[in-house]
């Protein structure tokens, strides 16, 4: 199967069927609550193009990738996931530049 090929280790979920994968720090339960397809006004991608709308249930993050001392917080020093750009796939590096966005304290984001 796919965790076989891709040497991961399957790990039940706690709310939807899907299984997650240990080896992962970040798992992210989801449950699909919409299907949007695009562009229907283009005969040679109608039906081709389809994105899902996703609702997060449920998270799990290994301990290693949190801010010390606050578990409801990822340190960005500590977890370096992957990202496609243009087809291929990158690691991140040292923060470039500081936000005036991550000034701005995370609870007014909850409201």
């Amino acid at each position: 199967g796919k965790f076989e090929t891709a040497q991961l280790t399957p790990v039940a979920s706690e709310l939807v069927t899907a299984p997650r994968a240990l080896e992962c720090p970040v798992h992210l339960e989801a449950a699909v609550t919409a299907i949007h397809s695009l562009a229907e006004d283009d005969p040679s991608q109608r039906g081709r193009i389809i994105t899902f709308e996703l609702k997060i249930l449920r998270v799990h993050l290994e301990e290693s990738i949190m801010v010390e001392g606050d578990s409801s917080k990822i340190d960005p020093d500590k977890w370096r996931p992957l990202i496609m750009s243009f087809q291929q796939f990158y690691g991140l590096g040292k923060q470039v530049h500081p936000s005036a966005l991550a000034e701005i304290p995370e609870q007014l984001y909850r409201q």
